[in-house]
């Protein structure tokens, strides 16, 4: 049996900004007493693209060839120190805090790459990894979902990729948010519209007579918007589009939020295909501060 019975991360939300700080605990249970450990937090940032191309396409002997690449955005360390060395058994708490850096790029993920910052806890020996574990975090300006639709009496199949970004990070209230769809549409047939809805999201949090804690989450529609897209087929079909937040609005919960209330909002886009009765929908969080972050 391990030294280690139960390692967690704790920090307030999961969805953080560029140049935002990051307050977590690292929650630590052993079920004996662990000698001289290595207890540890980092904060990563990694992006990685492969895809296969074609090469000599123009010659008698093309051969598909593997293109890579890999960039690292921001790695920091927090060792905990241990004051005489040693650990008993039990629940050990140990706090961290992390500044992201101003200007990375988002989360982002497509069938060619991925861009992501996670929050990754190491307890160890000098010889041995007793504990780990990884916490994905970051604020998405875009986001990309793809869905493979049956059409001509389920005979057929093709995807649909539908990719949702934003022009910023932050907004505030009376803002125009401008963000753009790219649905890529390789089935050969059209399009019917695509409908965009920012939504509200409360969670609200209270106590039963037994002094249980409960949730309770409400969604609201607060703009809606349709497009209506070309009857002839098109294999990629992009969407600029503006929605006006009201001047007067709640914002959004900070990283300590209330104890009584979350409160965030969400833009979706819900691409409509008349002849499959299907839809693919792309969602991405919408931040509203009193304050909006310059344009990028």
């Amino acid at each position: 049996m391990s030294v280690v019975k139960s390692i967690e991360l704790v920090v307030p939300k999961e969805v953080y900004l560029a140049g935002s700080d990051i307050d977590g605990q690292l929650i630590l249970t052993l079920h004996s007493t662990l000698v001289d450990p290595l207890v540890k937090v980092e904060l990563i940032g990694r992006g990685y693209l492969e895809w296969v191309e074609e090469t000599n396409v123009e010659k008698d002997y093309s051969r598909r060839g593997t293109c890579v690449n890999k960039a690292d955005y921001v790695h920091k360390t927090k060792t905990f120190k241990i004051e005489r060395n040693w650990l008993g058994p039990g629940v050990h708490t140990f706090d961290f805090h992390f500044v992201l850096p101003p200007r990375i790029p988002s989360t982002f993920i497509s069938r060619v790459g991925r861009i992501s910052y996670f929050l990754q806890a190491l307890c160890a020996t000098r010889e041995l990894i007793l504990g780990k574990l990884k916490k994905y975090i970051m604020y998405p300006l875009a986001v990309e979902v793809q869905k493979v639709l049956l059409y001509n009496c389920c005979f057929h199949s093709a995807p649909i990729t539908v990719r949702l970004s934003l022009d910023k990070s932050i907004y505030a209230p009376g803002d125009d948010i401008g963000f753009t769809t790219e649905i890529t549409n390789q089935t050969g047939k059209s399009i019917k519209k695509v409908v965009f809805a920012l939504h509200s999201v409360v969670l609200y949090k209270a106590f039963n007579l037994r002094a249980e804690q409960r949730t309770l989450e409400q969604r609201e529609e607060m703009v809606r918007l349709e497009s209506h897209v070309a009857s002839d087929p098109c294999e990629v079909t992009k969407i600029h589009s503006i929605i006006s937040l009201p001047k007067v609005m709640p914002v959004s919960s900070s990283c300590r939020s209330d104890d009584i209330m979350d409160i965030g909002y969400e833009l979706t886009a819900t691409v409509h295909f008349p002849w499959c009765m299907s839809t693919v929908v792309a969602k991405i969080p919408i931040v509203i501060r009193n304050i909006a972050e310059p344009t990028r």
